[in-house]
């Protein structure tokens, strides 16, 4: 009988997370997507809006209100459906200004094939009227001679103003590999946008082996006033995708680290984390970041009940002085 007023969405459980901020609100998409009335579930990013702090407590259970764009029986549906067979993966969310200030939404988009090959990759934008996102263009599609897609502004991105006043917006899976102007018109045009090298490893603040990062974000954080990163170790233990590392830097594209271990899992995949800058109050120290739940990956026959294949929100505590070793200072 407990919160009987609680608006229920149908969503039983849904894959990685995107996030930007556009025209004052936050909005948030998310990957494949399991329904108890559809059983395939919804292959093209289902979509929602909140206030850009939807959270004004972080006292348990927390309670964020999506405002879900929905079907005309009132169901979340796919926001970002593009020609082709398989699902459609987008990226890279980000509201960027025209050359008259107009915010655009924007994204990448991927076209998946069976078992979890890409074979297509191209540019969106978010259509206000219609509550999807359009096709702009298409930047790759898999061929004999071209059977890797190019760089472009995919994963997740950080807006960052350099030292000369200029705004650019940094892209990556793991650590920022693509940067270009912060406007919408650069954002589309691929002779603005520069490769990075993003670092491979990163040192251990315990002193072990190196760490590989496979997925994760960066955020500037205005407690710790340095770039910081949440990021899924490749191949760690005891889980081989499941083991989640801290790092800071003083630039977008570091160097990073030293990194410590803040989350570990035993049998069980946690991905593609995101961070929430946005959550954070002014003047907190806390961190927020939320990542994939799934038994995917791994071994595991017991799946969590009601969690598995979720996004589960963590926060850290970046006062806490086991992070200490993170400031390499």
């Amino acid at each position: 009988g407990l919160e009987r007023d609680w608006p229920e969405s149908g969503v039983l459980g849904c894959d990685s997370v995107q996030n930007a901020v556009h025209r004052g609100r936050l909005f948030w998409a998310w990957g494949d997507t399991t329904m108890p009335n559809y059983p395939l579930g919804i292959f093209h990013m289902t979509s929602a809006t909140t206030a850009v702090q939807p959270l004004s407590s972080f006292e348990p259970p927390l309670r964020v209100r999506y405002d879900y764009f929905t079907d005309t029986n009132g169901r979340p549906r796919g926001v970002c459906e593009m020609p082709g067979g398989g699902p459609t993966w987008a990226s890279g969310y980000v509201s960027l200004p025209d050359r008259t200030g107009t915010p655009h939404l924007v994204a990448s988009y991927v076209k998946i094939q069976p078992p979890m090959d890409a074979y297509e990759a191209g540019l969106v934008v978010w259509n206000d009227d219609a509550k999807k996102f359009d096709r702009l263009r298409v930047l790759w599609t898999k061929s004999a001679t071209a059977p890797k897609p190019p760089p472009f502004p995919e994963g997740h991105p950080a807006l960052w103003k350099d030292a000369a006043g200029r705004e650019w917006v940094y892209f990556g899976i793991t650590l920022p590999s693509l940067r270009c102007p912060a406007t919408f018109e650069a954002w589309q045009d691929a002779s603005t946008w520069e490769v990075i090298e993003p670092q491979k490893k990163l040192a251990a603040a315990d002193g072990g082996p190196d760490v590989k990062p496979h997925s994760g974000s960066i955020a500037w954080h205005p407690w710790r006033k340095r770039w910081v990163t949440v990021f899924m170790q490749y191949f760690g233990k005891p889980t081989p995708f499941g083991e989640l590392w801290y790092a800071e830097a003083d630039a977008p594209t570091g160097p990073w680290g030293p990194a410590v271990k803040v989350l570990t899992h035993e049998n069980y995949t946690f991905y593609n984390p995101r961070l929430h800058p946005e959550f954070t109050p002014a003047g907190s120290p806390m961190l927020f970041f939320e990542g994939t739940y799934t038994i995917s990956f791994c071994d595991n026959k017991q799946p969590t009940p009601r969690y598995d294949y979720n996004q589960v929100l963590y926060r850290l505590d970046l006062d806490d002085p086991a992070l200490a070793p993170a400031r390499g200072k």
